[in-house]
Parts: C-alpha cells; sequence; structure tokens
C-alpha cells in the first residue's frame, strides 16, 4: 500500500509540475503576442521627422522620413535571405541639413555588389532600429573586400563618419535595392511549441504514472492479503 501511495505522490507532483510549465508557456505566448502587436503597431505608424535625439530605449522602431544627401561609398553586409539567397545589405551614411546618420537601403545579390548606385538628393522612409548581432562568434569584418558580417551600428559609423543611428529604408532608394524593411518575422516566438511540448510531457508522465500504479496494484494486495 505504501508503495503505492509513494507513486500517486510523485506522480501527481510531477504532473503538476509539467502542467505547471504549460500553463506558464501560455501566459508568454499572450504576453509575446502582445508586445509583437505593439511592435507592429509602433512599425506601421505614421512616420515623423527625425528627432533632435533618439534612444533605443524610446525610439527603436520609429517609423522616421528624412530628406537630404545619400553619400558615396557604401559597406557591404553579408546576408541570407529566403528563396533568394547570399546578398549583401547595402549601408550608406546620410546627409540631411545638421547631422549624418546610417541608411540601409536593402539587399543586392552578390552579382550586383559593384554595381553604381545612385546617391544625392533624395527623401528616404524607414524605421529607426538597433539591431544586436554581434557576438564572440561574429567574424572581423574583411576591411580589403568590403564584406561585414553583421550590422555593426558603432564600428559602421565610425567607419562612414557618421552617428550611430541606423535608418532601416522602406521606400525604395534605387531600383537595384530591394528594400528589407524592419518587421517581427524575426523575432522569436516560441511558446506555443513549449506549451505543446510540456503539455506533452504531462500525458506521457500521466500514463506512465497510471501503468506503474496499475504494475504495483497485484503485489500491493497480495502483501495485504
Amino acid at each position: 500500500m505504501r508503495r503505492i501511495l509513494f507513486l500517486l505522490i510523485f506522480g501527481l507532483a510531477g504532473l503538476g509540475v509539467l502542467l505547471s510549465l504549460g500553463v506558464w508557456q501560455v501566459q508568454r505566448l499572450a504576453w509575446k503576442e502582445g508586445v509583437l502587436a505593439e511592435i507592429d503597431s509602433r512599425i506601421a505608424a505614421d512616420p515623423v521627422d527625425l528627432p533632435s535625439s533618439v534612444s533605443e530605449d524610446t525610439d527603436k522602431y520609429l517609423p522616421v522620413t528624412i530628406s537630404g544627401d545619400m553619400e558615396p561609398g557604401e559597406i557591404h553586409v553579408l546576408v541570407s535571405v529566403k528563396q533568394v539567397g547570399a546578398g549583401y545589405r547595402i549601408i550608406q551614411s546620410f546627409s540631411t541639413e545638421d547631422r549624418t546618420i546610417l541608411v540601409d537601403r536593402g539587399f543586392v545579390p552578390t552579382t550586383a555588389k559593384l554595381v553604381e548606385r545612385l546617391t544625392g538628393p533624395m527623401t528616404v522612409t524607414g524605421n529607426l532600429h538597433w539591431p544586436d548581432e554581434i557576438d564572440s562568434y561574429t567574424p572581423e569584418p574583411d576591411i580589403d573586400s568590403n564584406i561585414w558580417f553583421a550590422r555593426d551600428v558603432p564600428n559602421l559609423a565610425a567607419a562612414l563618419g557618421a552617428e550611430p543611428i541606423l535608418l532601416i529604408a522602406r521606400s525604395e532608394t534605387d531600383p537595384g535595392v530591394t528594400p528589407l524593411p524592419v518587421d517581427t518575422a524575426g523575432i522569436p516566438n516560441d511558446h506555443l511549441q513549449y506549451a505543446i511540448t510540456w503539455f506533452g510531457l504531462a500525458l506521457v508522465w500521466a500514463a506512465m504514472t497510471g501503468y506503474f500504479l496499475w504494475r504495483n496494484r497485484a503485489p500491493a494486495q497480495s502483501e495485504e492479503q
């Protein structure tokens, strides 16, 4: 009898833990969907003028329209785009009347790396962004070949003589460059899969607990007799 009681308590405790983890992931899913909806709303808002001072905490994803000059000289950031393949993000400096910032114009295939692009006066609409793409595994840029492996904003800004502010263009700035506007597709949201995993483990745990209770039932009854 004690063996069955122990198995029952142990089984219920484990089941409770697994179910609570599943419920927690469901709660996290609702929270993440709210965050993503808020980001989508900020991205799609009407563009404003570039603020005199910007902050990652308050201005990330802020839609902005700027007018000025796209400066010659560009940096190529190696990326891979789904259903297209490898290519480069084109990063250039953009000068307004009183400041110079970075603009991510978009994507070109590797074959268009050295194609001459439009520069000079233009108006660009996009979203301010602070990508976190640098870690200990990121290779150093190949300066001689002008190939970078991440949008390392401070170093990009230093190389192009601009402020460390990055605008991701969502309007076309050149017929040969495909804008890659900011969106939430790259923000992971795996909480549903996690919830299903925990609930699946809870089901397996419950089945195993039931099996062991059934298997130990006969010996327990024999001991009582």
